[in-house]
């Protein structure tokens, strides 16, 4: 194993929706140690770690960032750390998170046994407070075991020593921020928040945390650019409860500001939960006023058809892989896709850093939030989704940005969906089930491929040409009828589902890559930027003069690794003018 120097650091708070002043960074330099053997435990590692590698969090140990770079597969990795706790906070809780870590994960603190998450895309948290010695330093160790499964979650991450097709390295162990919160017995745990722009009105599912007395309140105060809109407090009487509040107000003429890609208007929210009159917790968060909803076979935002027009995005980079390096960097890739007149982007087998998602709050990028996949149908791999989907969906739950839920694409993890009644009966139960947290947003079942029930019919054509797209899907019944495949044998619907007048989207298509790199794309590779164009600008256009079709979804942002299809290169240096492309993207057919 070589060392390498690490220059990336991730210093921002982690969740900006739920944000607190009382916290902790632990990313940085940790030691950290390979197990293959799967001794540590048996051997009590975490009572007397001696671990002598350093390893730079939240990097995983394939990445340069992390100062290891090594990409063989070893399934069991440890971590260790040591840490303080700050004056001010002594005799607090002390809560320690972690945004993300692939795939299960063990805890202990000062040789004690705290507990374990399974999931590698979910974020999670541990009480560890009767483990904490408040006057001197407290020792952090972390297990991470991973496998090369089909039933776990895995997105694009290969099963296999090498990469293949768009499959590309593992991610193994901490990926994302870990942190320490501090707080009083009392708490906030969570505030789900709910926009309801057709009564003007917003509402929130307070979650409290701690033992009721009569003396509690909660305090919320929303604002919007500094100016205060309303301000309300509650006595609780149980730990769960509900408020909705009427947004209407004199600080603007509209009354109420519309969160959109145009305007992207956020309110700001502060709540606070008061004990005996004490401040006890106080968190920050905001929310935007915006409505997603389907008529006509349309999609409507805030009651108005919106043309989404998406890049297919990956979120990887050559030195972190699926570790943005930086809010930066994160910041570069929103921008660009704007620049390249896109309004979107569709988060492909992946669930991005929830500061990329506050970015795209602010600045008004629609996301597609889409699953990491399985890619074997078993009991197993049924429980393994399920679960952490679940989560995922109530993590993110209050980001305007996120228009779009995707669970499955193109038949990953139900391989026979065309027929097989079970896989068919789990994708309606995961859309059900998502509904059944999100009433408000689309779902979408199975991308690309035979879909079951589904809020939008989101078809996949590498097509090249554009006359040949044209000729394809002119007659809209064909296609939803399946009475000719979209795509290479597949059909729009599995078998014992129909068309019932959903938006028709091409949600991948493109993939257009030069000649003079090495790594694939779709089709004919191109020699010369004019090429290129010529080629986008047929296919997209193609796209746009069919009247049924409602939005497309270029493939993609980046190159990753071996797949060189990217409107950027893997480093984001542009392949092509970004005027150009926007050019032709904000073209009327």
């Amino acid at each position: 194993m070589t060392q390498t120097t690490a220059t990336y650091q991730r210093t921002e708070y982690p969740r900006p929706q739920f944000q607190r002043d009382s916290w902790l960074n632990l990313n940085g330099t940790w030691k950290f140690a390979f197990d293959d053997k799967n001794i540590g435990e048996k051997q009590q590692w975490s009572n007397e770690p001696s671990f002598t590698t350093d390893i730079q969090v939240p990097f995983t140990y394939e990445t340069k960032a992390s100062g290891i770079g090594e990409e063989a597969f070893h399934p069991y990795v440890w971590y260790q750390r040591t840490f303080e706790i700050p004056e001010e906070e002594i005799g607090k809780r002390v809560i320690l998170r972690f945004q993300a870590s692939d795939y299960v994960t063990k805890v202990w603190v000062n040789g004690k046994y705290i507990g374990n998450h399974v999931g590698g895309n979910s974020s999670f948290n541990f009480d560890i407070t009767d483990a904490i010695d408040y006057n001197e330093k407290n020792e952090l160790v972390v297990k991470a075991e991973d496998s090369m499964s089909c039933y776990q979650p895995r997105g694009k991450q290969r099963w296999k020593d090498e990469n293949f097709g768009c499959w590309y390295v593992q991610t193994t162990g901490i990926w994302q921020s870990v942190w320490l919160e501090f707080l009083e017995e009392a708490s906030i745990d969570n505030v789900k928040i709910t926009p309801d722009v057709d009564t003007h009105s917003v509402n929130f599912d307070y979650t409290l945390n701690g033992s009721f007395n009569e003396d509690w309140y909660v305090e919320t105060i929303i604002s919007f650019s500094g100016e205060r809109v309303k301000q309300f407090s509650i006595t609780p009487d149980r730990s769960k409860m509900s408020f909705a509040v009427d947004l209407l107000s004199e600080i603007h003429e509209w009354k109420v500001m519309h969160w959109s890609p145009q305007q992207p208007n956020l309110y700001d929210v502060t709540f606070r939960l008061y004990e005996n009159g004490r401040l006890v917790d106080e968190v920050n968060s905001y929310f935007g006023m915006r409505k997603i909803s389907i008529k006509d076979g349309q999609v409507l935002l805030n009651n108005v058809p919106i043309y989404q027009k998406l890049l297919l995005d990956q979120g990887y980079w050559t030195d972190t892989m699926l570790t943005p390096p930086s809010d930066e960097a994160m910041l570069e890739d929103i921008e660009k896709t704007i620049q390249m007149g896109f309004n979107g982007v569709r988060k492909h087998q992946k669930l991005e850093d929830e500061r990329f998602l506050y970015w795209c709050d602010k600045k008004g990028l629609l996301v597609w939030s889409e699953m990491a996949a399985t890619y074997e149908f078993s009991d197993e791999a049924v429980d393994n989704f399920t679960k952490e989907w679940l989560e995922i969906i109530q993590q993110h739950y209050n980001h305007p940005s996120i228009v779009t839920w995707v669970p499955f694409n193109e038949s990953w993890g139900v391989p026979n969906i065309l027929k097989d009644k079970k896989q068919q009966a789990f994708t309606e139960s995961i859309y059900y089930l998502t509904k059944a947290i999100d009433p408000n947003r689309p779902v979408i079942v199975n991308d690309g491929w035979e879909h079951t029930v589904s809020d939008i019919i989101a078809l996949h054509d590498y097509e090249e040409f554009g006359e040949a797209f044209l000729e394809r899907y002119k007659d809209k019944n064909r296609i939803v009828n399946n009475e000719i495949p979209h795509n290479k044998g597949k059909y729009a619907f599995a078998e014992g589902y129909e068309y019932k007048g959903q938006p028709v989207m091409i949600t991948e298509y493109g993939g257009i890559a030069f000649n003079d790199e090495s790594g694939w794309g779709y089709g004919n590779q191109v020699n010369t930027e004019e090429e290129f164009l010529t080629r986008y600008r047929n296919i997209t256009d193609a796209i746009k003069s069919i009247p049924y079709i409602s939005g497309y979804c270029y493939t993609q942002t980046t190159d990753v690794q071996q797949e060189i299809n990217g409107l950027l290169k893997e480093d984001r240096t542009p392949k092509i003018e970004l005027k150009k492309i926007k050019e032709i993207n904000d073209s009327i057919k």
